[in-house]
């Protein structure tokens, strides 16, 4: 696997102007990365350390799908463990970050396209706290999640994410956590530990990163128009949808980095990038 010497220097040099928080798609991948010591999680660490210290951190995982939508309004979330057959010490982890009533509140209320539940039964599923536990090991910053609404399109969910641009202002930082290239079906296991990528998930990997520098998110958002190999790449919307959350909220002043930019088992990839001025 490359060196993130690269993104280690381009995150040294991030200037900002004090306005905005940064805006961040992490790809998750494997529950795993929650417990390793890898190129992965080191990148999310070093984000953690780099970026300004938000206010709070709000995440739209790729496993809260839900009918309509909700944010967690508890006061100390759940870890919540919801995976199978993985060792018992990723079992073992609790995240006790916070949480921030008010921040849901304010966030519920930001969204005028639809009625927004406040959720007390949820927590933090490994969508988010396999990413945040590297980045904030301490536990000292709130965590929210905001759901997917699984019955609406890619276009519902960006425009709703537009509604959430204020949050930035305030400080809170909004992580899309999920992943661009998702077919688990299509898993390569023989070739989970190299750099691997089947010609489709190549070809679809340089589309949406072409397609995000480009601004051209009428394509994304009509993803399953592009071609053939888009509908191999995102079987499901799941881990695509909190991509598109993190489209919504860019300015047009932000600049876009990638990183993590790797294949696993052919047919996932953990490309991330970050909107920032």
């Amino acid at each position: 696997m490359a060196s993130l010497q690269p993104f280690y220097n381009f995150l040294k040099n991030l200037k900002y102007d004090g306005n905005l928080m940064p805006v961040l798609f992490i790809g998750h991948g494997s529950p795993m990365n929650g417990i390793e010591d890898n190129n992965f999680s080191k990148s999310w660490a070093t984000l953690g350390n780099t970026i300004p210290k938000p206010k709070a951190v709000i995440v739209i995982s790729a496993h809260w799908l839900t009918k309509g939508t909700h944010v967690t309004a508890m006061n100390q979330p759940k870890t919540i463990h919801d995976f199978g057959g993985f060792p018992q010490e990723l079992f073992n982890v609790q995240y006790p970050a916070p949480g921030n009533p008010e921040i849901a509140l304010e966030t519920q209320k930001l969204i005028t396209s639809t009625q927004v539940g406040l959720d007390h039964e949820w927590g933090l599923d490994h969508g988010t706290w396999t990413v945040v536990r590297h980045m904030y090991p301490k536990a000292d910053i709130p965590v929210l999640q905001l759901s997917i609404d699984y019955h609406k399109p890619a276009e519902y969910h960006y425009n709703l994410a537009t509604q959430l641009a204020e949050l930035r202002k305030k400080g809170v930082l909004v992580i899309g956590s999920g992943n661009m290239v998702h077919n688990l079906r299509e898993i390569a296991w023989n070739k989970m530990n190299e750099d691997f990528g089947y010609d489709w998930a190549l070809e679809m990997n340089t589309i949406f990163k072409e397609k995000i520098v480009e601004g051209d998110y009428k394509a994304l958002l009509d993803y399953q128009s592009l071609n053939k190999a888009a509908l191999l790449a995102i079987p499901s919307p799941d881990h695509y949808f909190p991509m598109i959350y993190t489209l919504g909220l860019r300015n047009s002043k932000d600049q876009v980095t990638f990183f993590n930019d790797y294949f696993v088992g052919g047919s996932l990839t953990m490309t991330s990038f970050i909107y920032n001025n």
